[in-house]
């Protein structure tokens, strides 16, 4: 899936599952998330084409749980253990976001992340890295959003465009089974 500031290509193809055996699907339908290339990135630009993201679902519940660790440290003041702790939680997310990021968006991330002086960071410090993390990927996650309405624009654009050639084939007529033109003969 690319995703990025710059109007990057994101398709993502959703294909049914079939519930296992032993599950009922209770009025609900199991989808799970593809990310397939239609051919539109090879018309993209190199540096959109450089910003994917592998795993979304991953990255998803990455942000969850940093949005939620930002909360927490909002609410409740944290002793020197918590800070350490979560230091230690704020810089593994970091390590996974970038297992599911591109290089140019890893590259993009450490250049906006800057690491911890101590080894117990303050708690504004803490918070501010948090924030700033959060900040990050929604801003990832409005490129994402923003895309896939230009791609659903794009392919409604598509699509009525083949219905127009579908009803009007382009002849003075309507073609098949329709009005033709004139001719010689009654």
């Amino acid at each position: 899936m690319a995703v990025g500031r710059r109007g990057i290509r994101i398709l993502v193809r959703v294909t049914q599952v079939p519930p296992q055996p032993d599950q009922s699907l209770g009025g609900r339908e199991f989808v799970t998330p593809e990310v397939v290339n239609d051919g539109s990135a090879d018309r993209s630009t190199d540096a959109e084409q450089n910003e994917q993201v592998t795993r979304p679902t991953k990255l998803i519940r990455i942000a969850s749980m940093v949005r939620t660790l930002l909360e927490e440290v909002r609410r409740a003041p944290l002793d020197d253990a918590g800070r350490r702790r979560l230091r230690e939680i704020h810089e593994q997310s970091l390590r996974e976001l970038e297992g599911v990021l591109s290089p140019d968006l890893q590259k993009e991330l450490d250049e906006v992340v800057l690491p911890f002086t101590s080894e117990t960071p303050s708690e504004s410090e803490l918070r501010l890295a948090q924030a700033q993390l959060v900040g990050w990927l929604e801003g990832l996650f409005h490129g994402i959003q923003a895309t896939l309405f230009t791609q659903q624009a794009m392919a409604q654009s598509q699509l009525q465009e083949m219905r127009r050639r579908a009803i009007d084939p382009g002849a003075p007529g309507m073609g098949a089974g329709g009005p033709t033109a004139p001719s010689g003969y009654l």
